[in-house]
């Protein structure tokens, strides 16, 4: 008969897991990757505790008892020798596990580059040109929301088109925060859009359409928001059944590319149009359609 194994006593069996993020900056993209990770796991129990801008080794001892109270997971970026030294002396006294989940990307592009990396604290975060571009792109989205401010949209990057609460306006945002200056403009059956939307050159024109079911599913949603229970128009379905028709029309007269958001989520739909654009780009072409 195999030996019965006992636990001791005071050790609780649980799922729930502690997740340690220490960054030497901001933790932007340390918390983007575990977020990202994270994604893959249905349910899961996971607490949290983020520490950003950990520059020094007093900072990190200050830490460190939290880790001990709470032992899980250790995720890092640190490119200071000394801290990070002493928090993988410590994690491994501590029996904790510690991942540098940059380390192996770094040495991939070290190879590749045939140079070493500057280990220099949040250098990804520096305010240098392409800080500013990224801000001058949120500032010009933001001014381009919903329509307005379309004398301009020949100095954005790309113009998305759709129906009313086809996601437009967080997908412009969500650009922007990439640093593509993007305007966007409703298309509704009553009120044709500004001449100015088919005479673009620069632009990349991107129409955004959705199932009907869906898109009066998202509608009615919106209302009752508002406190709004009449049923208008705007939630009819063979009404917005049209104004999807009509939309992809005009996306097909025009030659715009068309991207289904249906079941996409912002960040899916917002790579879809990062690739069209990129490709665009390299075949130095201007509009095409390409529906996704």
């Amino acid at each position: 008969m195999p030996p019965v194994l006992h636990r001791p006593q005071d050790v609780e069996i649980t799922n729930r897991v502690h997740l340690h993020l220490l960054s030497d900056s901001t933790g932007e993209t340390l918390e983007m990757l575990a977020k990202a990770a994270l994604a893959q796991f249905e349910d899961a129990d996971v607490v949290r505790h983020f520490w950003p801008m950990v520059r020094s080794r007093q900072h990190l001892e200050r830490i460190l008892p939290e880790l001990k109270a709470n032992p899980g997971l250790v995720l890092f970026t640190l490119v200071n020798l000394e801290t990070r030294s002493r928090l993988e002396e410590a994690c491994s006294q501590l029996g904790l596990p510690a991942v540098p989940i940059l380390d192996r990307v770094t040495e991939a592009l070290e190879k590749a580059l045939g140079q070493e990396a500057h280990g220099r604290p949040g250098r990804q975060h520096a305010m240098d040109q392409a800080y500013f571009a990224r801000v001058e792109a949120i500032q010009f989205t933001i001014a381009h929301d919903d329509g307005i401010g379309w004398e301009d949209w020949e100095d954005a990057d790309i113009v998305l088109a759709g129906v009313s609460r086809s996601s437009k306006t967080p997908t412009s945002i969500y650009l922007a925060n990439r640093g593509y200056k993007v305007a966007n403009i409703p298309l509704v059956v009553e009120s044709p859009p500004p001449s100015k939307l088919f005479e673009l050159n620069r632009p990349m024109v991107v129409g955004l359409t959705t199932a009907p079911e869906r898109l009066v599913q998202i509608r009615r949603n919106r209302l009752l928001t508002l406190n709004e229970e009449r049923e208008t128009d705007y939630v009819d379905n063979e009404r917005v059944k049209d104004e999807v028709k009509f939309a992809r029309r005009m996306f097909a007269d025009n030659g715009w590319a068309v991207i289904d958001v249906t079941r996409r989520s912002i960040e899916e739909t917002a790579a879809a149009v990062i690739r069209l654009y990129n490709e665009r780009e390299t075949r130095g072409t201007s509009q095409g359609a390409k529906p996704i």
